[in-house]
């Protein structure tokens, strides 16, 4: 009877052991996008200040201006849950951003303003640290997923409400080329 309850016990120890690994690693996945997040809030704030600097310059490239706050508008739209369509809409308003620095090009005066330069460096610093909280997000996706499908620990993952996450991709080839700009 003793080894019974023993048995019984070192399982209901290790199926602990499994829960809190899988509560830890779909925390860590949270707080992953959290960081995808924040720094998406980062370029959603800066994209304001710069249409309005390549405004005074470009007055009549309204379609551009105009296109860059309508994709912004809709990313910010989609819900924070939503990983694949929030990477859709975030490449879309890449593309766009691309665009927005081309036309600096056509604009010598714009190419030469301090702010523009300015607001174009604070963009590709949070360009960057979004590459970053992505590579960080899809690890702790990656470890989340392995944990869910592997046995044993996918035993305890199904019961207990345990689900894979999606990675923050980029699904339009398109999308990964980078924007040629030129100052």
């Amino acid at each position: 009877m003793y080894i019974a309850l023993g048995l019984i016990a070192l399982v209901a120890l290790y199926v602990i052991v499994i829960y809190n690994g899988l509560v830890r690693a779909r925390q860590m996945a949270e707080e992953a996008w959290s960081g995808i997040d924040v720094q998406l809030k980062r370029r959603a704030d800066l994209i304001p200040n710069l249409i309005e600097t390549v405004k005074g310059y470009a007055a009549h490239e309204k379609g551009t201006l105009e296109e860059v706050v309508k994709l912004r508008n809709q990313a910010q739209a989609v819900p924070t849950g939503d990983v694949a369509g929030r990477a859709q809409a975030e490449g879309l308003l890449s593309q766009a951003l691309g665009k927005l620095f081309a036309l600096a090009e056509a604009y010598p005066d714009l190419k030469a303003n301090q702010n523009f330069a300015e607001l174009q460096t604070s963009l590709e610093t949070i360009e960057s640290e979004i590459q970053m909280a992505r590579r960080y997000y899809n690890g702790s996706a990656r470890d989340l997923n392995i944990k869910v499908e592997s046995f044993p620990a996918n035993l305890v993952a199904g019961p207990f409400g345990f689900s894979k996450r999606e990675y923050f991709e980029i699904e339009n080839e398109a999308d990964r080329a980078v924007p040629t700009v030129k100052f």
